[in-house]
Order: C-alpha cells, then structure tokens, then sequence
C-alpha cells in the first residue's frame, strides 16, 4: 500500500510540473544572461524584452508611469544587446528583427493609450526599436563589401 502511495504521489508530482509553464522571470533570465554563452545572449534578450514589453503595459494601466517608462528602458536596452549579438553571430538575424518589429508594434499600440505628455518616452523606444530593425535588415540584405 505504500509503494502505491509513493507512485500516487510521484505521478501527481510529474504531472503538476507539465501542467506549470516553464517560464523565468526576468530577474532569472538576467542572471543567466551573465553566464550565457555568445550565441544564447541574443535569444535571452529578446526574452527579457519581449517579458518587459508586457510588464510596461500592465504597469501602464495600472497607472504606474514611472515603473513603465524603467519596463520600456529596459525594452531598448535589451533589444538593443539583442540586435547586436544577432549581428556580430550573424545567427538567428531574421528571428531578431521579426521580434523588434512586433514589440514595436506592441509599444505603438501602448503609445496610443497614454495621455500625450506619457507618450514621448515610447516613441523614443519605438524610433530606437526601429532603428535596430533597419540595421539587421541591412545586415541580411545590405550591400556586401566585395
């Protein structure tokens, strides 16, 4: 009867952690970007951003603007170390630039639900996004030096 008890428990256990995501927080994620290796740095940031995006709008409509405008720095700065890693390995380019492009759009979307004098921080971010977009689409497109 105990053995059953054990296996019971055990196959409770297994299935509680499928049935959990298997998702960092960003303070997970930004302590295993110091350790990563050069090629997963790109991805981890993008995660990290990709989270902050989210928590600047959450943040945003709970009427936390300070707390929001620190979520979107951390967007650009991120997404920023993403871009270049993306660059310098010149791996996983394209996946970079289709995520910029989205968090853009998201901030965008963000952008129009603020009172004018909160939207300045975001365009900002969004201009800077953009930029780091074009950089990566004329790294996988530019002109070769011969």
């Amino acid at each position: 009867m105990r053995t059953a008890a054990l296996i019971f428990v055990f196959i409770l256990a297994v299935a509680a952690s499928w049935a959990v995501p298997n998702q960092a927080s960003v303070d997970e994620l930004k302590g295993r970007l110091a350790n990563a290796r050069p090629d997963d740095r790109g991805n981890l940031c993008l995660q990290i951003a990709e989270r902050q995006v989210a928590a600047a709008d959450k943040l945003f409509t709970d009427g936390k603007v300070e707390e929001g405008r620190a979520a979107v720095q951390d967007v650009v700065s991120y997404s920023q170390q993403a871009g270049e890693a993306a660059g310098k390995s010149g791996k996983h380019v394209k996946n970079t630039e289709i995520t910029l492009r989205k968090m853009a759009r998201r901030l965008t979307d963000i952008k129009h639900t603020l009172a004018s004098e909160d939207q300045a921080p975001l365009q900002v971010a969004v201009d800077t996004l953009e930029k780091i977009r074009t950089e990566l689409l004329n790294h996988m497109f530019g002109k070769k030096a011969k």
